[in-house]
Parts: structure tokens; sequence; C-alpha cells
């Protein structure tokens, strides 16, 4: 249980360090909400590889499951 709930901590503040850089990226290019379109999409990208790496399925080759993320 204390495993699942630091991964969940972990997944939590890796999306906020996320979209505070794509805000600051946003601010950067003088457009907010690209920035955050960026950040939510590699937020998303961060969600799948945490996931994957708690299933155990890390790997970008695997050749029973095809190719992963």
């Amino acid at each position: 249980m204390a495993g699942s709930k630091k991964q969940r901590w972990t997944w939590l503040s890796g999306t906020v360090v996320l979209l505070i850089l794509g805000i600051v990226i946003g601010l950067i290019l003088q457009n907010v909400w690209l920035g955050l379109l960026l950040a939510a999409i590699v937020s998303l990208v961060w969600l799948i590889a945490v996931e994957s790496r708690k299933g155990g399925n890390t790997g970008v080759n695997d050749e029973s499951h095809g190719i992963e993320l």
C-alpha cells in the first residue's frame, strides 16, 4: 500500500512540475496556452510511463507485447 501511495505522489508531483514548466515555456514563447498544451501532453506520457513501470512493462521492444512506451 505504501508503494502505491509513493508512486501516486511521484506522478502527482511530476505532473505539477511539468505544468509549471509548461507555463514558464509558454511565457518564453509568449503563448501560455501552447505551454499548457505541451505540458499536458508530456504529463500524459509521464502517466503512461509511471503506470508501465508499476506494471513491470518497461521497455521499448518487447516481442510478446509489441512496441511499448
